[in-house]
């Protein structure tokens, strides 16, 4: 491809971001695969514009008074001091010149970025991201910014950590243990081809952050217990589950994404991990765990398109549906059994403020200290990112965005608990 082609190509990839909920990595993959033509540098650097442009969409298009793809990556040519001349040619393939107005908005000037600008995020999170972090949101929002390294679980139901750092350090993999989870392995670059290798095809990890690990570990389950995941999606923390309990509790996934649970089966089966495909559970459970629909703004790093997608409007209809799940979530739980309430926000509105409300409804549940829930798991010392609630970013834990609340429900007298 020319260098001109592929300004277009990010152009209409971008486009094709605004009509869909498709991730921007998945819609890049599909878009190349039906254009073999395109070489590996082609995707390179095509893949590179697209996820510049997402992460920086706020700035770009203050820039430019305009948040167009075309006027997003045009401002993103500009800022690298290349000549956008040379890339809007106008011939085949490539982008159209440039107009007068385009030309006038580059050289105009601009004064101080507002807050929001800088931080590259929606204007009306500010006050949101203000009460969870006071003077300290650009900085929260500047490590958001950066790219995620790669986080891997290791399966102990086939190979300890030890074993599996070894393997793909041989294999010339950058590999270091996560500072908290004890299953955790951390690639801080050069995780490409992870999924091909035969560590992997062998089940003897799985790709997951290691907040989300650590969401899992407190859970506790144990042996002898019956679990639910009752939003499994693909199942990476049912799959957490299932190890942590050496496959000696029952682990049931629920998911209304029949798709996400055909996929979890496959992942099980690589795994060697007993757990128990239910898209309608009934009865109730020892634990349940309820990794909510969010915002996903904690994954910002990894999905950067999400910051341009949130609106007031989708946020409150994330905030009633999560308030509908837990309540629906704690008719499952079994007497002095535990709901644990995860997102992957870093919005107080879908965490502290739902966890109080939820309370607030359910008087006999109680707030139970992440803390000790880590210590019965786990013979390690306790995560600072752990306190009554675990809480983490990545600036204060070198994680993705998680929130995860455990909510004990307090037996009746006489009732044996769970």
């Amino acid at each position: 491809m020319r260098p001109d082609a592929r300004i277009q190509a990010a152009i209409d990839i971008l486009t094709a971001l605004e009509t869909t909920d498709q991730p921007a990595d998945r819609l890049v993959r599909d878009y190349f695969r039906s254009r073999r033509y395109a070489g590996s540098k082609d995707r390179a650097a095509v893949a590179e514009r697209v996820f510049c442009v997402l992460r920086h969409r706020f700035s770009l298009a203050w820039a430019m008074e305009d948040d167009r793809p075309r006027a997003l990556v045009l401002a993103s040519v500009a800022q690298e001091g290349a000549d956008p001349d040379i890339l809007f040619t106008g011939l085949t393939h490539a982008p159209s010149p440039l107009t007068d107005d385009e030309r006038k908005r580059l050289k105009a000037p601009r004064a101080e970025p507002p807050l929001h600008i800088q931080g590259e995020f929606p204007a009306f999170l500010e006050p949101e991201l203000t009460r969870a972090f006071g003077d300290g949101v650009l900085r929260e929002m500047t490590a958001l910014l950066a790219r995620a390294p790669t986080d891997l679980r290791v399966n102990t139901l086939k190979a300890s950590r030890d074993e599996v750092l070894t393997v793909l350090r041989d294999q010339g993999y950058d590999a270091a243990p996560t500072p908290y989870s004890p299953f955790g392995i951390r690639i801080a670059s050069g995780g490409a081809g992870l999924d091909r290798t035969k560590p992997f095809e062998d089940g003897l990890f799985e790709f997951q952050d290691e907040a989300a690990q650590i969401a899992s570990i407190l859970v506790s389950p144990k042996p002898g217990e019956c679990i639910l995941d009752m939003a499994a999606g693909a199942g990476g923390k049912s799959l957490a589950l299932a190890a942590l309990a050496n496959n000696e509790a029952a682990i049931v996934a629920s998911d209304i994404r029949t798709q996400a649970l055909e996929h979890l089966q496959l992942r099980a089966k690589r795994a060697g991990a007993r757990i128990e495909v239910q898209p309608e559970p009934g009865g109730t459970f020892d634990a349940v765990l309820l990794d909510a629909p969010c915002s996903g703004s904690g994954t910002w790093r990894r999905q950067p398109e999400l910051r341009g997608k949130i609106t007031p409007s989708v946020l409150a209809k994330r905030i009633a549906l999560q308030d509908e799940l837990l309540d629906s979530a704690a008719a499952r739980v079994k007497p002095g059994g535990r709901l644990i309430y995860a997102t992957c926000s870093i919005l107080p509105c879908e965490n502290e403020d739902r966890v109080r409300a939820f309370l607030g409804r359910n008087p006999q549940f109680k707030l139970l200290g992440a803390q000790s829930a880590w210590r019965e798991t786990v013979a390690s010392e306790t995560p600072p990112l752990l306190a009554q609630v675990f809480r983490t970013t990545p600036l204060t834990g070198g994680t993705d965005g998680f929130f995860a609340a455990i909510l004990a429900h307090a037996a009746p007298p006489g009732t044996r608990p769970a």
